[in-house]
């Protein structure tokens, strides 16, 4: 239930910037225009969020024949943590990272990506998938899903009070058009606004997700291992298909980290999760 009030936190949040952005560009008929287009918004955001995410992250759907043995694993630890078999998807990456998504369990979706499948062992990919089934068991995917669709409308916004700024000027008798100061403010602090909802992803449900992933695969080293090696190897080899509104999504940051993108993680630092995964007794 926390996670749904969440979720529509978050829709109630975007709804608010999507209109304060079209009365700021177009005054009462740029905010009815604006409210439109957020309940629009809201919808999609809520019904197929998973299905963006999924063509966002390049992510292709496979079926059993296309590889057995990794639905064979994925169906095996669903039912050991009491949930239906999500679809499984693969991200053609070398970039070593998976992510789960979706409104719930029923409709979830496991993603890998190729790096990931020819890095990791079976223990430590049992573990990685392990962590994601948690997520879905914990029902985080809708939230982080959502959030993703609304960090990539924040964006959308700045890009457009940035050119409305350079092309649209001001309309005829120094009316219209946005308020320089105002597309200023919208253009620097949108980008903020998505840093911060992604930081409003709390930290705290990657520990949960690593407790319970370790609980459904039936050990927690497997993780702890798998997570080693993705810290070494998305730091050499950062993922092509990522994108920053989708990064809160993975298991572990698949961008570049700068010392300010640290500030707003969703992700706590992967040394003190394995740590904590090692110190375990499952």
């Amino acid at each position: 239930m926390g996670n749904q009030i969440k979720t529509f936190l978050l829709l109630g949040c975007l709804t608010v910037l999507i209109m304060t952005f079209g009365q700021i560009a177009g005054g009462s008929q740029g905010l009815m225009i604006a409210f439109v287009f957020a309940m629009a918004t809201n919808f999609f955001a809520y019904w197929f969020s998973a299905k963006l995410v999924l063509a966002k992250s390049g992510a292709k759907v496979i079926g059993p024949n296309d590889h057995p043995e990794l639905h064979q694993l994925v169906e095996h630890l669903a039912h050991r943590a009491g949930l239906p078999t999500p679809k499984v998807a693969i991200v053609n990456d070398p970039s070593p990272n998976a992510f789960a998504t979706g409104r719930n369990p029923a409709n979830a979706v496991v993603a890998v990506t190729t790096g990931l499948l020819s890095l990791v062992s079976r223990e430590e990919l049992a573990g990685v998938l392990g962590h994601e089934l948690a997520h879905v068991k914990h029902r985080d995917i809708l939230i982080g899903s959502v959030a993703a669709v609304m960090a990539g409308v924040i964006l959308l916004l700045a890009n457009m009070a940035k050119y409305a700024m350079i092309f649209g000027g001001r309309g005829r008798n120094g009316r219209g058009g946005i308020n320089p100061i105002a597309g200023i403010l919208m253009a620097l602090l949108a980008p903020l606004a998505a840093f911060l909802i992604q930081a409003a992803i709390s930290r705290s449900r990657e520990y949960l997700a690593d407790d319970g992933g370790a609980d459904i695969a039936g050990s927690s080293l497997g993780l702890a291992s798998a997570l080693e090696k993705l810290q070494s190897a998305s730091a050499r080899v950062p993922m092509r298909t990522a994108a920053p509104e989708t990064s809160s999504l993975y298991i572990v940051n698949p961008l570049s980290a700068g010392a300010f993108r640290s500030l707003f993680s969703t992700h706590p630092p992967t040394e003190e999760r394995i740590a904590r995964l090692r110190g375990m007794t499952i």
